[in-house]
Formats: structure tokens, sequence, C-alpha cells
């Protein structure tokens, strides 16, 4: 598994914050706001995956939990950090991103880091295994159709 330090400095993030559920479509619709619109279904499936796995997975779709997305544009990048308040989790992968080390029982949820890494540019967690970091470049898009923070 690679782990990486997260940014600590997301103070210039937009930041959304929802008790856990699944009930995810004005999370999503907010999220999306700003993205290309002929990009939506593609970012729409990725963040539904990560929001999905910090509600359920994560947070055990406990309601006093939250699952905290700070997002943001810089540089001709979008960038999603998705946080939970669970006990984390191990991901190992082998050299390939279709052989997920988990037990049988488990291997139904593992399609699901296996699409984020599908459709995004860099998917990168904290050691803990509650946060990830997901990141899309969209360099052919101009600057005044994108949030700027």
């Amino acid at each position: 598994m690679i782990s990486i330090k997260l940014p600590v400095n997301v103070s210039n993030w937009k930041t959304v914050s929802f008790a856990s559920t699944l009930y995810l479509c004005p999370i999503l619709d907010l999220l999306l706001e700003k993205i290309p619109k002929q990009l939506h279904p593609e970012i729409r499936l990725g963040l539904q995956e990560a929001l999905v796995n910090a509600a359920k997975h994560g947070n055990k779709l406990d309601p006093s939990k939250r699952v905290v997305v700070k997002f943001c544009y810089h540089r001709g990048e979008y960038s999603w950090l998705v946080c939970d308040q669970g006990n984390g989790f191990v991901r190992n992968c082998n050299s390939s991103l279709n052989e997920l080390d988990l037990p049988p029982e488990e291997a139904e949820n593992g399609r699901g880091l296996c699409i984020l890494h599908q459709i995004f540019d860099q998917v990168l967690w904290n050691h803990q295994g509650t946060q990830v970091k997901l990141s899309k470049q969209f360099h052919q898009f101009s600057k005044s159709s994108l949030l700027i923070c």
C-alpha cells in the first residue's frame, strides 16, 4: 500500500460535511456543480464510490459520525479529500489493480477501489486509511468555467 501525508493546509478549499447516509444525490450535485458537464457521469461515479466507502465501510452508516469532503480546483486539477470517522483500513494491491488482496467475503467491495483508480489521475490514502485524496486533471477546459480557490 502506498500511503502519503495528505495536505494539512486545506484552508482554501471548500468543505461539505454530512451525517453518514447513502442518500448522496444532493452532495454529489454540489460536488459536481463546477465540473464540465461532459465529465459529470465519470466523476459522479468515482465520487459516489468514495462517499459510499466513507459512509458505509468507514462510518458503518452511524448517523452520529460524519463524512467530510474538501474540494478545490488549482492549476488545472480538481481535488477532493474524503474523510470518515471510522477505524480505517489497509489496502494491499499487488502489481495489478485487478488483483486486490482481499478475502473472498470482501472481494465485492474491493471493486470500488479499482474504480477510483480508473477514474481519477491520483488516488492517495493517509496512513490510517480514513482519508482519500482524489485528483483529476482538467487542463483542456477554460478556467473561467471552473471553481478557483
